[in-house]
């Protein structure tokens, strides 16, 4: 029996079809693997969170500051009130606002920390008009996590200068300020005082994304196959059965 050789236009719809399946499938599996990678460093991250607070006087020891990201932390130290700077763009609970940030100078150490205190609502008839903030003078005990520098916003030209700003490096603020700080950020977590508001949002896994993502390649995935068996094995099946001429015995 000789084998039925397909057209060279079938194989070609062929082989796209299958790259294309391939492709989409990969994708939906990479995405769901990056899920997982996210669950598990969430998980991570309320382990850390569950750990007894730092000291703030070890964050002069050698520590791996990726291990310490989330960890609940206590520090004991004097505000530097002259270098406080407010981060514009900032909402809290749908609200327009500032996260105020104030380096604090570390009782016991010759380093500072970068500290973001809290929120401030924005004044809508003069953005430059902020809200008064109390910052005690002396020494202070601050309790917070540990988190990554602030996320990073669109900025205008000059936006990264002066009181109100768009975004902050640590780095490059250090070296601005001369001040010697850690190469962190600690997120303030005390009830609301001096002015300010610290409902954080919670921090999540956010894998629902990942999930929607999935399911939309998955989705295209069963769409080519789908699509690419009905034209080219349904259908002309269907067509030629229609088309074939009737038998003469099945005649009266």
């Amino acid at each position: 029996m000789r084998l039925r050789l397909l057209p060279r236009k079938a194989w070609i719809v062929t082989v796209a079809a299958l790259f294309m399946a391939v492709l989409t499938f990969a994708l939906g599996q990479w995405q769901l693997s990056r899920a997982a990678q996210k669950i598990a460093l969430h998980g991570a991250m309320i382990q850390r969170e569950s750990l007894p607070a730092l000291d703030g006087r070890k964050l002069d020891q050698p520590l791996n500051m990726a291990e310490l990201v989330h960890r609940r932390i206590m520090l004991s130290g004097q505000w530097d009130a002259a270098h406080t700077v407010y981060l514009d763009n900032r909402p809290m609970e749908g609200r327009p606002g500032f996260w105020v940030m104030t380096p604090l100078r570390i009782d016991g150490s010759a380093r500072s920390v970068l500290v973001q205190r809290g929120w401030i609502p924005r004044n809508f008839q003069d953005r430059t008009e902020l809200a008064p903030v109390d910052t005690p003078a002396g020494s202070v005990q601050v309790v917070g996590r540990i988190a990554p520098a602030p996320g990073k916003l669109y900025e205008f030209q000059g936006a990264t200068v002066g009181l109100i700003r768009q975004n902050l490096d640590i780095a490059a603020f250090a070296a601005e300020t001369g001040l010697p700080l850690h190469p962190l950020l600690v997120v303030q977590t005390s009830p609301a005082s001096e002015g300010l508001r610290r409902d954080w949002a919670p921090v999540e896994a956010g894998v629902e994304k990942h999930y929607g993502y999935a399911f939309q390649w998955f989705s295209l995935c069963a769409l080519i196959v789908g699509l690419y068996a009905w034209f080219q094995w349904i259908a002309p099946r269907r067509r030629a059965s229609h088309t074939q001429p009737n038998n003469p015995a099945d005649k009266p």
